[in-house]
């Protein structure tokens, strides 16, 4: 069996990673999970795969955490705690695969350590790629490393990219559900509640990714992870707002062609396939069934009522550290609109502001990345403080 290690286990991510492994039982083994705060759902997961390993974000989880798994008749794992923990999970020496799907920042080095120890890592964490693209990639190739992507948009164009010449291709074409205001109006989204931005239309998510979604800032993450992954320009790399969300994404050749992934909407699909590549294994999910599919529309995505996509290549154009200026202001301006600190059209007005007073410079080592990461942050939070004390 296989042996792999899964970052934000306890997440969306993480729990249909495990899905996948109970579908495929005898091809993988669980030897380390990575989680945050949420114990009861980890407890759970260390009585079902009985990993060797396991990382939690505090003291206090630890202790609550062995509470929980006192009285298991099944091995008890070593705990670690913090961003320490999360390293030792992505670096555990049986692992050969490490899913890494913890949100923001926190998996930056994780993921980066894993890619140096030499593994394939499934990504679904898009923001080690946006905020440190260059060195990833770079640990990756040094180390004879693999990254495959676990975002249905990158892992449906490495599907369709198989075989293809890159030489032969255009462009790459990420679609976009538009999320949960794609037909409303500009005041509409002014005065968004926090519970009509986390009504996404087609995906079940984590908050911070939901609101992403939102503004379309994940879709700018995606284009800046796009670039890393396949070695193409912003230019010659398209959004398009498909609302159905069954066409995962698609790539132009220079003849005209295109070639699409279609599938159900359910991320077991993408992870199943990071986790086999080459190999394509049987699926549980049922076939996507065409006689239920009505209508396929696609659209320009509003850049005027969503700002965020054009930050985001604005940030892509100028490479160097303003992607992770980018990231990072978005992490904070994002999680002040969750605590009810901002309105949902302040976040791209905060991106902006700090990205303005960024001046980029090449993104060459870790501490330069994290430098940027924790100056964006500060800035962001200035920025939030005046616009409290305007208002």
């Amino acid at each position: 069996m296989k042996a792999i290690s899964i970052l934000g286990s306890t997440g969306s991510i993480g729990c249909n990673t495990l899905k996948v492994v109970e579908h495929l039982a005898g091809e993988f083994r669980v030897v380390a999970l990575g989680a945050g705060k949420n114990m009861e759902k980890l407890a759970e997961q260390i009585r079902r795969f009985q990993p060797e390993l396991v990382a939690v974000e505090t003291e206090e989880c630890a202790e609550d955490l062995l509470r929980r798994i006192s009285n298991f008749k099944s091995r008890i794992p070593k705990i670690e705690i913090g961003a320490t923990g999360l390293i030792r999970v992505a670096t555990h020496e049986q692992a050969t695969t490490v899913v890494s799907a913890t949100v923001g920042a926190v998996g930056f080095v994780p993921t980066l350590r894993a890619l140096e120890a030499g593994k394939r890592v499934a990504l679904a964490n898009k923001e080690t790629l946006v905020m440190a693209g260059e060195l990833m990639t770079e640990a990756a190739r040094k180390n004879n490393a693999e990254i495959l992507p676990v975002d249905s948009e990158h892992n449906a164009l490495h599907q369709c990219l198989r075989g293809e010449s890159s030489g032969e291709v255009r462009r790459l074409i990420l679609t976009a559900s538009g999320g949960p205001f794609r037909t409303k109006s500009k005041d509409d989204i002014e005065n968004a509640t926090i519970e009509q931005a986390l009504n996404h239309p087609t995906w079940n998510m984590g908050d911070k990714i939901t609101i992403d979604c939102a503004t379309l800032m994940n879709k700018g993450l995606e284009v800046i992870e796009a670039r890393w992954l396949f070695d193409f320009p912003a230019d010659e790399i398209a959004v398009v707002v498909h609302p159905q969300s069954v066409v995962h994404s698609m790539i132009e050749m220079i003849d005209g062609s295109i070639i699409a992934q279609m599938g159900v909407t359910d991320m077991r699909h993408a992870i199943q396939y990071a986790l086999t590549f080459p190999l394509r294994k049987s699926s549980c999910l049922p076939p996507l069934d065409f006689a239920k599919l009505s209508h396929l529309t696609f659209e320009e995505p509003d850049l005027e009522k969503f700002p965020c996509l054009a930050l985001a290549y604005r940030a892509l154009k100028i490479g160097g550290t303003m992607p992770a200026t980018l990231n990072a202001a978005n992490e904070i301006a994002v999680q002040a609109f969750l605590d009810s600190k901002i309105r949902l059209s302040d976040i791209p007005k905060i991106i902006e502001s700090v990205m303005n007073e960024h001046e980029s410079q090449p993104a060459t080592s870790l501490e330069v990345i994290l430098e940027t990461d924790a100056r964006a942050r500060k800035q962001a939070i200035i920025k939030l403080d005046k616009n409290a004390a305007a208002d």
